[in-house]
């Protein structure tokens, strides 16, 4: 499978697992596009133009990170032999940080388990 194939997966796919690394990586380059995006709306509203046009992308990302962060901690939880389910607390307030570092320093199940073979490749 190509790299292109496995990029959509990380960041939009719900199956298969992922290791810590790959979960850290993929949450701060969420992060890196967010915080991109918000400093383009700040110089627009310091210039006074183009904020409708960063703004309306700032919403894009935001919904978009969300889903990708969905997408990344419910495939850590599958690496941890835990239903993705669990990936809701992402979107809890204060939750969602500590659930970020302990999906960070938790360990994964070695070997293979019930939701694949494999870490960081897709099923």
């Amino acid at each position: 499978m190509g790299s292109d194939a496995s990029i959509l997966w990380l960041f939009f796919g719900f199956r298969g697992r992922i290791n810590r690394k790959a979960f850290l990586l993929g949450g701060l380059a969420m992060v890196v596009v967010t915080m991109f995006v918000l400093y383009r709306v700040s110089i627009a509203q310091e210039l006074a133009r183009g904020l409708d046009f960063w703004s309306t992308i700032l919403a894009v990302v935001v919904f978009v990170s969300l889903w990708c962060q969905a997408a990344l901690a419910a495939k850590r939880l599958h690496d941890m032999d835990q239903p993705g389910f669990w990936a809701v607390s992402m979107f809890v307030p204060i939750l969602n940080f500590f659930a970020f570092i302990a999906l960070c320093i938790l360990k994964g199940t070695p070997g293979e388990n019930r939701f694949g073979p494999t870490t960081n490749l897709p099923n």
